[in-house]
């Protein structure tokens, strides 16, 4: 297996993702080899400064970088030869088995559609976070980001993609899907989530367990929440923001130190055919770690192959 990882992407680049390769080239398994896309005499100026064997990781020299504010689409056309243009490009001669970034996300979800494309099916690709349980474990909440309009058709999708990735990565059984919502009864909320309601009731896709509103992103209704990108990145962004504020006043809370992104590391695009992941863009060496284990799980899981045979 072969996991491209972008060099420059991410706001600490390059020494965050470097670091984090460093963490990741132990734990990942002899099976599965790295390949580090950047700047190749940057990239070896560094590996030299910290003590590490070149050998252990291979190296694509791309020194052109997306930055986080360019527009996706025309930085694609106009850089071929960015880490992200290249990660793509490796991916679809099939030299690569998963490409992960925390570079610019839009780049990443243009490059996904445009390279590996979505599957055949699949409305609209997503991307989801995971919230810690008080209980223990976590919810996934999609989309968070890649989608802020979606009709009902895309959030029952979405229940799909989600059972699939809860089940096939993360190990749980029948997972409980559930809709965001103002409220637990079905005729709540705009028309598109009481529509969605609707298709998803008597589903065979997936186990629905109905609405669930806001105060239970942390409850144990479900494992799986579905909403539009909109909500679902309001959602996560709070989150976030919750977390930066525990930490500000030194509150050391075992539940709460579970909000802290850098244990979860990255998502994949869900609905592409391919293993794509995006990562943080304040990703630390820790997180990015993560986001190379999680790539491993997620291409050894075969999940983009079982999302097709769904679908």
């Amino acid at each position: 297996m072969k996991i491209g990882i972008d060099i420059l992407g991410g706001d600490f680049a390059p020494k965050a993702p470097l670091d984090g390769v460093r963490m990741a080239v132990d734990l990942v398994g002899p099976d599965v080899r790295i390949v580090l896309i950047g700047d190749e005499k940057q990239i070896r100026e560094e590996l030299i400064a910290s003590n590490f064997d070149s050998s252990r990781v291979d190296i694509v020299h791309a020194a052109d970088v997306i930055g986080m504010g360019e527009h996706p689409v025309k930085a694609l056309a106009q850089k071929p030869e960015s880490t992200i243009a290249t990660g793509f490009r490796l991916m679809k001669e099939g030299k690569l088995d998963a490409f992960a970034s925390c570079g610019n996300t839009g780049a990443m979800l243009v490059g996904a559609m445009y390279t590996v494309k979505a599957i055949p099916g699949v409305i609209r690709p997503c991307i989801t976070t995971a919230f810690p349980k008080e209980s223990g474990g976590f919810n996934l909440l999609l989309d968070v980001g890649s989608n802020a309009d979606c009709k009902p058709d895309v959030l029952y999708q979405f229940g799909i993609l989600g059972r699939l990735y809860a089940e096939h990565v993360f190990g749980i059984k029948n997972p409980r899907v559930a809709l965001l919502n103002i409220g637990e009864e079905p005729e709540k909320g705009n028309l598109v989530a009481q529509s969605a309601h609707q298709m998803m009731k008597d589903s065979r896709d997936f186990n629905f367990v109905g609405n669930v509103e806001g105060r239970d992103i942390f409850g144990d209704h479900a494992d799986v929440i579905v909403c539009e990108g909109f909500t679902g990145n309001v959602v996560l962004k709070f989150a976030e923001s919750f977390y930066t504020a525990i930490k500000r006043r030194n509150i050391n809370d075992e539940y709460f130190n579970r909000f802290n992104y850098e244990i979860y590391g990255g998502t994949p695009i869900l609905g592409v055919n391919g293993t794509v992941m995006i990562g943080h863009g304040i990703s630390s060496p820790e997180a990015i770690k993560n986001m190379l284990l999680l790539s491993r799980d997620v291409v050894n899981a075969g999940l983009p192959e079982k999302i097709k045979q769904a679908f």
